[in-house]
């Protein structure tokens, strides 16, 4: 029996196109972010300065009036206007192909992963987290354009987190006052709850998880480390060898939803997945009921590589 099932022609064009969109707006985003906030003139003691303010209100002056500032605050607005038109078009535009992506089946990635990692990147903290894990998997076979046909090796109720504590300050000047993870996930699923005797990980009333990981405490690490200062929010657990997935080269790709929606997954090169799957197996303190799925995914991963993705072998 066949271990891939190569995508029909048509979903592999379809998806190839859908990628090209989702990715034009993710750079039109960024675009759009960096004209966020506004720009004005401001009459002080009867001089006008141009006035920036950011998008959490400070302000700081450009300058008197005059011809420099008055072509910034025109290359601004024209900007500005720009990047609003150019967002909303591809807004549009992706809509329409993520139904066409619903109706050829492309994609069958839980709706709850794809619409929690575009909470996390909507909210800008896509650069502080990575998959770990069995949905890992999702990722590496929409690189390859097939479908793993095992399904005990993609059966999950749970997507595992790691949090990359060695950008902890920032997290927290992103996240901003009040906020919490626990918060941000209730967006995602009103539902989700802290599990009372593992405040590592919330589940929500279908029974599906979100835990968040962290690497073992070294040089000056924290811990205990709650993720947030918000009375109720994740407590993060160290995971052995996490540290080594945090400091190897990332992996992306582009994931598709059962209803065709479509979310940026970053996670380990195929390679590092294969050889710490196969070191958690050998481990003595590994649950007996997972090593047999981690030496599967080990296996079925390095054949991935070796039949889809060579140009991928040695990274």
């Amino acid at each position: 029996m066949p271990e891939f099932l190569d995508q029909p022609e048509e979903a592999s064009r379809q998806y190839i196109d859908a990628v090209s969109v989702f990715t034009a707006l993710e750079e039109a985003r960024l675009d759009e972010a960096a004209v966020r906030g506004s720009m004005f003139w401001k009459s002080q003691d009867g001089v006008e300065y141009l006035i920036r303010s950011s998008a959490k209100s400070s302000q700081r002056s450009l300058g008197k009036r005059a011809s420099e500032t008055e072509a910034m605050y025109e290359s601004f607005h024209t900007r500005k206007t720009a990047s609003k038109d150019r967002v909303a078009a591809l807004e549009a535009r992706l809509e329409s192909m993520q139904r066409l992506n619903k109706a050829l089946r492309v994609g069958r990635v839980p709706n709850i992963v794809v619409d929690l990692l575009n909470t996390i990147a909507k909210a800008g903290l896509s650069d502080f987290f990575m998959v770990v894990g069995t949905h890992a998997l999702y990722a590496y076979e929409a690189e390859a354009g097939v479908r793993i046909l095992n399904s005990e090796a993609m059966a999950t109720q749970d997507v595992d987190l790691l949090w990359d504590t060695r950008k902890r300050i920032q997290f927290i000047q992103k996240m901003g006052p009040n906020a919490s993870m626990l918060g941000l996930l209730q967006k995602v699923d009103p539902t989700f709850r802290l599990r009372s005797r593992s405040l590592c990980t919330a589940v929500n009333a279908s029974g599906f998880e979100v835990d968040i990981i962290r690497r073992e405490a070294i040089d000056k690490d924290p811990h205990p480390l709650k993720i947030t200062d918000s009375e109720e929010d994740f407590w993060v657990v160290q995971a052995k060898r996490a540290g080594m997935l945090l400091s190897s080269k990332k992996f992306s790709s582009i994931v598709v939803s059962t209803t065709g929606q479509m979310a940026r997954m970053t996670t380990v090169m195929p390679s590092v997945f294969v050889s710490f799957k196969r070191w958690m197996s050998e481990q003595p303190d590994r649950d007996a009921k997972k090593t047999p799925r981690d030496r599967l995914q080990a296996q079925l991963v390095e054949a991935l590589i070796a039949s889809h993705l060579p140009h991928l072998a040695s990274s």
